[in-house]
């Protein structure tokens, strides 16, 4: 009997070893999974809020054009946009609540400078104020705002290398409109 002792002491270190490795392995694996689940819903969630945020501010530059502001050349009706305007708002709030419930504190805080940005254009969109040089700097600030806003998102989400640089297409436009 006792000379089977040291296979039997095989058999339970061989079957303790086994199992604690399939812990291991089983419980990477599963760590892998929910990360790569939290990572599509940090995206999906990023992307939905900016979208979200974009199309609030086309309405918002569509107004601005319409009260004589660049930056859009498709004006919308001051009565109609104000209603959208309202509804792209709402929109936008009930993103905004996921991505407070799934960002990351800087991503968050760069996500609110963005709408505040935003809200500060549709004070002209509004007719709230009507400064020529106040929308200019209105939307230069909202424009660095998204870009914060990106560059902290694909930080967040684990994406390297620099965003995109930003356009300048009203700049461009302004110059052509100038130039005829």
């Amino acid at each position: 009997m006792w000379e089977q002792l040291p296979a039997l002491v095989g058999v339970v270190v061989g079957a303790v070893g086994s199992y604690v490795a399939a812990s291991l392995t089983e419980r990477n694996r599963w760590r892998r999974a929910r990360t790569e689940r939290w990572d599509q819903k940090r995206l999906d969630t990023y992307t939905s809020y900016a979208n979200a945020l974009k199309h609030q501010i086309n309405i918002a530059q569509r107004l601005g054009a319409a009260r004589g502001f660049q930056h859009a050349v498709d004006p919308l009706d001051p009565e109609q946009g104000l209603t959208q305007l309202a509804e792209a708002e709402a929109r936008r709030a009930a993103e905004w609540e996921s991505v407070l419930l799934v960002g990351d504190a800087e991503t968050i805080g760069a996500a609110r400078k963005w709408h505040e940005a935003v809200w500060n254009v549709e004070l002209y969109a509004r007719g709230l104020k009507d400064d020529l040089a106040g929308w200019e700097r209105a939307v230069r600030q909202m424009s660095r705002a998204r870009d914060d806003f990106y560059a902290l998102a694909r930080r967040d989400l684990g994406i390297s290398g620099p965003p995109p640089p930003s356009g300048n297409w009203p700049r461009v436009w302004q110059q052509q409109d100038e130039t005829g």
